[in-house]
């Protein structure tokens, strides 16, 4: 079980820091916990710091005036949720959900800036971290854009893939995460009919399969290739 003191070593976002800075944020960070379903903030809330998911899953989505969702990503052990919030302050602008029950460490911002004032270095490790973001943020919206259904398909099971993938035999890449054909359908931006028939085209062609419920990748190139633009 990840604990906050080993909190830099299993994040994909805040790994290879120099120590001292390490050590720094490790003190900063307050454990806490979610229960399934529980909001953990909603677009439009304070900006006051973000979270490294330690356990458990986290839903991004954005909500419509009419009520309608829109599922940007599911974040897994390992990923930061609400970083800019630590360069800008500004209100959030998504919705966060717990998927799973869920383990954080969050970073208060009023703390966060007091320890960059003396580590002013921490800002361009920052910066690196929301450059990441947003540059997986225009891939994203390229995607919905210029890629027909497929490669949109292909490209959300490789985000996925980044998320919760689990290196098994042969090569192979499960996506240790059960999700639902709507869930992949709203993240590609498509209609869950159309979705199911590409994944059981990749299915029958042995591009993917099924293990437990859980999705498993079994020709990675096939995906990338759908996916490339």
């Amino acid at each position: 079980m990840a604990q906050i003191d080993d909190l830099l070593e299993n994040s994909f976002s805040l790994g290879g820091l120099a120590p001292d800075l390490a050590a720094g944020l490790e003190a900063l960070a307050r454990p806490m916990k979610l229960k399934a379903g529980t909001i953990l903030f909603e677009a439009g809330d304070p900006g006051n710091g973000c979270y490294a998911v330690l356990e458990g899953s986290l839903r991004v989505s954005l909500l419509s005036a009419e009520g309608d969702e829109q599922l940007l990503a599911v974040l897994g052990p390992g990923q930061l949720v609400g970083e800019m919030a630590l360069l800008d302050g500004q209100p959030r602008s998504a919705t966060v959900t717990a998927l799973k029950p869920a383990r954080l460490a969050f970073f208060d911002k009023q703390a966060f800036d007091r320890f960059a004032e003396d580590n002013p270095e921490i800002y361009r490790h920052m910066l690196r971290i929301v450059g990441g973001r947003l540059r997986l943020a225009n891939d994203v919206l390229a995607a919905r854009s210029f890629l027909p259904l497929p490669g949109r398909v292909a490209k959300t099971l490789l985000l996925l893939a980044d998320s919760f993938g689990k290196e098994v035999e042969k090569g192979r890449t499960l996506i240790h995460y059960k999700l639902s054909q709507a869930d992949i359908a709203n993240m590609a931006g498509a209609a869950r009919e159309n979705v199911s028939r590409v994944l059981n085209e990749w299915k029958r062609a042995g591009t993917i399969s099924q293990i437990s419920g859980y999705y498993c990748i079994e020709k990675m190139e096939k995906l990338e290739d759908a996916a490339s633009m």
